[in-house]
């Protein structure tokens, strides 16, 4: 049975905490932090008079009665013709800010349309639902993606009003199409642009290409649509709006909206007596046991939790956990656990909904499937299964906890992480810093190029079209004509015959080719990934997850771009280990510090999957892999510092140990560059040496594992001080001896992590932290 906490609001979620360590000994707590969150009070504001009546009415019918300041200000600023991207926090309202702007233009003009955007289907699900409970029948507001059926695309492109869809499919679906949407971009009156923080790196840099081919086309038929982004609180989101949409935006920042208080606590799982990782060093327990230890503990206090892991299988497993556990206590409250993940049905996805919210389901393990599009309120805690990479991420799943104003607990719970393990020792970092700004770079050629010939598939560009949009990018633009995509003319550019730019172009890849993952029993095509990646993604013998199901490779033929699988479902997981070797092309911007350069570069980086390691849920290593497979060289963008000799001899670091340390805060520098860059660890990588041949020095580089970058190094050679004084400080924050999964040690080192000098990275990084700051 559950157990009711007698306390007030303000206290709620301390008094939670209290009851999940309870029988713990103070000295082995491991919560390294407890914060505690004011409320905030609600701000409302009177409705805008250019609302129609007949909106305020049935927004009030669904219990709005005012709106907040900030869903006021943003909706204002969107009908009088402003661009505008409202940036407030999870569960804030920001759907009403462009709800009343647009559906009162659709009242007011029959003829007028609307085009709402969305990273994920769920979310955009749930929009469409809120519209048409809104809006009157003459909206016609309808979904148009890749499940919507041909004939109902049919009605869509000739009826809706107001489109719901998403990048990919206005990409694919809509823009090489568009003379069979003449009707709908002719009247395009508004752009809405959902969740935007999410469009950052290469997905980035590629929607905001595809948002300006649809402001070319719609001027081309006369309109000039306003774009209403919503974004999670973000650094500069007015600047970073801007680079999506390629116009000036308005950012409104200040929150309305009430939540109730917070206790935040940060927790460090202990490091494992009887378990050890690679060369024996020590690991902690995985955050996904952790946590379900925790959910249940929670639950038993009658708390409904929601717990985010960062995979699909962790998910399950940790959904799993905490069901056992709460068996031996009261059999009936195991059944009260589920788990979910993307790929569910929408039915499935409203039941869990409404489990949740009428309490028959007391927790929930999920991935970030439930981070987006999915109205769950009033839940009681929210864990964290490791830092889920941005702190808007982490404050959006934070967010679910508390929305009806009552006081709730927020836990993090630390991965075997670099960048984890910093941020338990630093709260700073993560709950006094504003949230990231998004990267995006969308100059970078290597996917500018296939939008240029897209656009140019879609209209002939013009030179003023491309100045305009596109900056002048005559090099590119020549390099397309000499590779036979485009053809220039004395009006402007044309696409070459037999060319197919849309279906070469997946915008969540970074312009490859694609490798086909195949399950050789039904032939059925499971997905795709990207042929630079394939080696390490899916080399043979590696675990692969789709949709939350477990597969092993057998075989992988790049030649012929396939991967063969079969159905298992092992207890063990692999990381493909890489060699890598850099070659500096071009440098970019150099600056000198005495003994020490910093540089932003242009590098050819060859990397070559060398092996794999299997390994336990515990992180314990089972087995070292050798593999034989070909060797990739990536160009693109790389931060790099060189040190002398002499200066790290002065710092401690005797010369045969000075690979060992360069390579550990390599190691260490790849896991927190996401500190400052919108980045995943799997999206960088890295390489050092004592003698670099380009140098002639000692050199660290950080690299972007994209061609052309993304945007994620220059991030770095501008953050360089505070990404490497984080770096420091969590190598030397970090319990263990000699290095581990947590400070120094790489799943993907290619030299299995050996030599690592955990000591000797701290003196190389306090050299340069000195030479710099000088």
């Amino acid at each position: 049975m559950t157990t009711s906490l007698p306390c007030s609001p303000g206290t709620y979620g301390s008094e939670l905490l209290d009851r999940v360590l309870a029988g713990v000994p103070g000295a082995q707590s491991p919560v390294t932090h407890v914060a505690q969150l004011p409320a905030r009070v609600a701000a409302h504001t009177a409705w805008p008079g250019w609302v129609t009546p007949a909106l305020v009415s049935a927004l009030g019918e669904r219990g709005v009665a005012q709106p907040w300041t900030h869903q006021s200000t943003a909706a204002t600023l969107a009908h009088s013709g402003q661009h505008v991207v409202v940036a407030t926090g999870t569960a804030s309202g920001k759907s009403l800010a462009y709800q009343l702007p647009v559906l009162t233009a659709l009242a007011q003009d029959p003829r007028a349309t609307a085009l709402y955007l969305s990273p994920t289907k769920a979310l955009g699900a749930d929009q469409l639902r809120s519209a048409q409970a809104l809006g009157d029948r003459e909206v016609r507001a309808a979904m148009f993606d890749g499940d919507t059926p041909l004939d109902e695309r049919d009605w869509v492109r000739a009826h809706s009003r107001w489109v719901f869809t998403n990048p990919d499919m206005l990409h694919r679906g809509v823009l090489p199409r568009h003379e069979r949407w003449v009707r709908f971009l002719r009247r395009l009156r508004y752009v809405v642009v959902d969740e935007c923080h999410s469009y950052r790196g290469v997905f980035g840099s590629h929607v905001a290409l595809v948002l300006r081919r649809l402001q070319r086309l719609c001027a081309r038929y006369g309109s000039e649509p306003v774009f209403i982004l919503a974004s999670a609180t973000s650094a500069d989101p007015g600047p970073a709006a801007s680079r999506l949409v390629g116009a000036p935006v308005v950012a409104v920042t200040e929150d309305g909206s009430p939540h109730g208080p917070r206790t935040v606590a940060l927790w460090e799982p202990p490091l494992l007596a009887e378990v050890t990782g690679e060369n024996g060093a020590p690991v902690r327990r995985p955050a996904g046991t952790e946590a379900a230890r925790i959910m249940s503990d929670l639950v038993v206090e009658g708390a409904r939790t929601m717990t985010f892991v960062r995979s699909r299988r962790g998910a399950e497993l940790t959904a799993l956990g905490a069901q056992r556990a709460l068996a031996q206590v009261d059999p009936a409250l195991a059944g009260r656990v589920a788990a979910y993940r993307a790929g569910y049905l929408a039915e499935d996805r409203r039941k869990l909904e409404r489990s949740l919210n009428d309490g028959t389901l007391l927790g929930v393990a999920t991935t970030n499937a439930l981070e987006l599009g999915v109205d769950v309120a009033g839940l009681d805690a929210v864990v964290v299964a490791g830092f889920p990479g941005t702190v808007a991420s982490f404050w959006q799943q934070a967010g679910r906890a508390g929305r009806r104003g009552e006081g709730s607990l927020v836990v993090l719970v630390a991965r075997d992480d670099p960048l984890d393990t910093y941020l338990v020792h630093h709260p700073a970092a993560l709950l006094d810093r504003p949230v990231e700004a998004a990267v995006t770079d969308p100059t970078n050629p290597y996917i500018l190029g296939p939008h240029l010939a897209c656009a140019a598939a879609e209209q002939p560009l013009t030179d003023a079209e491309v100045e305009q949009l596109w900056g002048s990018p005559t090099e590119l633009l020549a390099e397309l004509c000499e590779l036979g995509v485009l053809r220039r003319r004395p009006r402007g550019w044309y696409l070459a015959a037999g060319q197919h730019p849309h279906q070469e172009l997946d915008l969540r890849g970074s312009g490859g080719l694609l490798v086909a993952v195949v399950e050789e029993s039904t032939g059925r095509m499971l997905g795709t990934v990207e042929s630079g990646q394939a080696p390490a993604q899916v080399h043979p013998g590696a675990v692969h997850l789709h949709q939350g199901e477990s597969y092993v490779v057998d075989a992988l033929d790049l030649e012929h771009g396939v991967a063969l699988v079969h159905a298992e479902d092992p207890d063990w997981s692999t990381s493909a280990r890489e060699a890598s070797d850099i070659a500096i092309v071009k440098v970019l911007e150099q600056t000198n510090h005495g003994e020490v350069s910093v540089a932003l570069t242009e590098v050819d980086v060859t990397s070559q999957v060398t092996g794999y390691l299997r390994r336990a849920p515990s992180g314990e290593v089972l087995e070292s892999v050798e593999l034989d497979m070909p060797a990739n060289t990536l160009r693109t963008r790389a931060v790099m510092y060189t040190v002398t000799e002499e200066l790290l001899a002065r710092a401690g670091v005797a010369p045969a140990d000075v690979p060992g340390s360069l390579h550990a805060a390599e190691h260490a520098a790849i896991g927190l560059l996401p500190l400052v860059a919108t980045c995943d660890r799997g999206d960088i990588g890295g390489v050092s040496t004592a003698l670099h041949p380009d140098t002639g020095l000692p050199t660290v580089f950080v690299h972007d594992g994209h061609p052309g970058g993304a945007g994620f190094a220059d991030r770095g050679h501008t953050e360089l001080p505070r990404w490497l004084q984080a770096t420091r400080d969590a190598i030397a924050a970090c319990e263990c001896t000699s290095g581990c999964p947590s400070c120094v040690q790489s799943p993907k080192c290619g030299n299995g992590n050996d030599p690592l000098d955990k000591a000797g990275a701290v003196r190389v990084l306090d050299a340069v932290l000195a030479a710099i700051s000088a």
